[in-house]
């Protein structure tokens, strides 16, 4: 059972939303100094090395390794961290930051026509309405570059950030229908499952990464633990403290300060359909989860 939520669970919406927003800056500025794979790699492996230390010092259980666990580890772990990660940044290679912030935006219109076709959480007209909504948006923020296929990079890195948008929704399904597990757990599981497939892909296809400048690699470390890590753990404290209506307050957040951090650290031009893609998409988000949000007023 929930309570109201409290001050510090709002201040930790609040450190939520700037993390989360924040990282694709931070993305962009690692991709600096290192190769895309290196950086998913890194992030994804400092991450799982953090969230196991937490895992044990909270002396938090293991699963029992059945083979359907074990196959939901395996498939969420690189839904949820390998592609997505990798996806990221090979797709702000060629696009704004902000274009990926906005694009994770469409995540939770992702999940819903997803739930209604494969769990027993079935959309009604105001989230259809709220999801078609959401996806005019998206395809206003991706614009007519995604017809210039074959005459660049950056439509096919539009695509890779709307993409692993797509993978994180059909891993919260997956989530959804994984059995009972330990959330920290998970995550560190997850983490784990994430770096044995982006190690192998790293060493093939961009060797073993050298030493860059600080900047650089300060960023990468900065991915592993903050965004990744202690994002992890604050996520979890929240939705046991405040519930998980709640918790979806950051969506709103993280393309906002995406924006934000890509217009005055990196100097990132916003092109005017990205304002208008971020609009209709709040819009679609506003309109598709109106009950949750009519719950956390009355709470």
């Amino acid at each position: 059972m929930t309570t109201q939520p409290s001050l510090s669970n709002w201040l930790s919406i609040l450190a939520l939303g700037l993390i989360w927003g924040g990282t694709f800056m931070v993305v962009s500025i690692a991709l600096r100094g290192y190769g895309p794979l290196t950086v998913a790699c890194a992030r994804t492996t400092l991450g799982a090395v953090a969230l196991l230390t937490l895992m044990g010092a909270m002396r938090r259980p293991l699963p029992a390794f059945t083979p359907r666990m074990i196959k939901y580890l395996v498939v969420i772990g690189l839904l949820n961290t390998a592609i997505p990660f990798a996806l990221l940044s090979w797709g702000q290679q060629y696009v704004p930051s902000a274009f990926a912030g906005i694009s994770m935006a469409a995540l939770p219109l992702f999940v819903l026509p997803l739930s209604h076709a494969f769990t027993d959480e079935k959309m009604d007209l105001r989230n259809s309405l709220g999801v078609v909504l959401g996806f005019i948006g998206a395809a206003v923020l991706i614009g007519p570059g995604v017809l210039r296929i074959g005459t660049g990079l950056e439509p096919l890195g539009q695509i890779a950030c709307v993409l692993a948008s797509f993978s994180y929704a059909v891993s919260s399904i997956m989530t959804r229908r994984c059995p009972p597990i330990d959330p920290i757990t998970l995550a560190a599981l997850l983490l784990v499952v994430g770096a044995c497939a982006l190690i192998p892909a790293m060493l093939i296809v961009e060797g073993v990464p050298q030493v860059a400048d600080m900047t650089t690699t300060f960023a990468i470390i900065f991915l592993g633990f903050v965004p990744t890590a202690l994002a992890a753990l604050i996520r979890v404290t929240v939705i046991r403290s405040a519930g998980s209506i709640f918790m979806t307050l950051v969506n709103y957040q993280v393309p906002v300060w995406s924006m934000i951090f890509g217009a005055l650290i990196l100097s990132e031009t916003l092109p005017l359909r990205f304002f208008a893609a971020l609009g209709l998409i709040m819009c679609g988000l506003v309109i598709s989860q109106w009950n949750s949000l009519r719950k956390l007023r009355r709470a």
